[in-house]
């Protein structure tokens, strides 16, 4: 999601989102109740490095160093709890996290709204903290459905209504995640299903194909000059089946830094493979629309779409 013109025209709508949400909530509201490691061990694939967590903050609620990846979990009132649950992927191009305005903003409306969020923090593909960079921020997407499939009961969630959602090249993640379920990238001593059972994805980065991609996300995971093997197998239109996840896609036709077209051939891709998907167009806002609109609004068909899917309502 990010380049160098991108960097600086996003970060001022993400302290001007966040500065304006923030002022209209309680300070109760402000807290999740667990922030916690996203492996209770040795993180896998990471290296030791001189890169540190220390200082880390690129503006408000932007990291642009992961090396110790989290979950911050947001629960609803237990009397309007509907036992879903979703893990967040905010955007950054792979190159930040934007983890306040898309992460925690978005996880707050969805407790309101009796779903159980979970906002990952998750590493950033570097070489210089990890032996495979390209794999990194997949492991932590899938170490997440894992940890909160696992602890399903601790979190009074249904284990079978847990789905993954991004924004941008959160979206890249959320889709891998989506499609590439069957291999463990991580330990998994239980077996445990790392499939998604839905994916919303927000503005996201889907290919990596030349005329699709977003550059600075394609050179940050894969590298300036990569493979075409690489880019065929990271590029998620060309990955999807029928166990592909039922998938929420939003976008805007005028978006000139991830065009439009990553979620309509993703979207097309879904069709083909009889997988339900819902997509959602809209002509004008750019990239990064949502953070200019009231929270409420814009997931206000989410929350349609997931009651009409018996995700949650039922």
């Amino acid at each position: 999601m990010v380049n160098n013109r991108f960097i600086k025209v996003q970060d001022k709508w993400v302290v001007i989102a966040a500065c304006f949400m923030l002022s209209f909530l309680s300070a109760d509201a402000l807290c999740a109740q667990e922030v916690f490691n996203l492996y209770p061990g040795a993180i896998p694939n990471s290296k030791s490095s001189d890169l540190s967590e220390s200082d880390t903050e690129l503006t408000s609620g932007v990291f642009r160093e992961v090396i110790t990846p989290t979950l911050e979990v947001f629960l609803p009132e237990k009397d309007n709890a509907t036992g879903a649950a979703v893990v967040i992927c905010p955007g950054g191009g792979y190159s930040v996290v934007v983890y306040e305005s898309e992460g925690v903003t978005t996880a707050k409306e969805f407790a309101k709204n009796g779903v159980t969020a979970f906002v990952l923090k998750y590493r950033l593909p570097r070489d210089a903290t990890m032996e495979n960079k390209t794999i990194g921020p997949l492991q932590d997407a899938q170490q997440a459905i894992k940890s909160v499939r696992e602890d399903a009961d601790k979190w009074e969630i249904d284990e079978d209504k847990i789905g993954i959602m991004g924004f941008s090249a959160g979206g890249h993640l959320a889709s891998m995640a989506a499609t590439y379920f069957e291999k463990a990238l991580i330990p998994n001593e239980k077996n445990t299903s790392l499939r998604p059972d839905f994916q919303i994805l927000i503005y996201p980065v889907i290919s990596m194909r030349d005329d699709l991609t977003h550059s600075g996300s394609r050179n940050n995971l894969l590298g300036r000059s990569p493979l075409r093997e690489y880019v065929n197998a990271y590029s998620n239109e060309l990955q999807v089946t029928e166990q592909t996840p039922p998938a929420y896609i939003t976008h805007t036709g005028d978006d000139d830094l991830v065009i439009v077209d990553n979620s309509i051939d993703y979207y097309e891709s879904l069709q083909r493979n009889s997988v339900p998907v819902e997509l959602h167009l809209y002509p004008k806002g750019g990239h990064g629309f949502v953070l200019s609109q009231p929270t409420s609004e814009w997931m206000a068909p989410i929350f349609k779409w997931m009651t009409n899917a018996g995700w949650i309502g039922l």
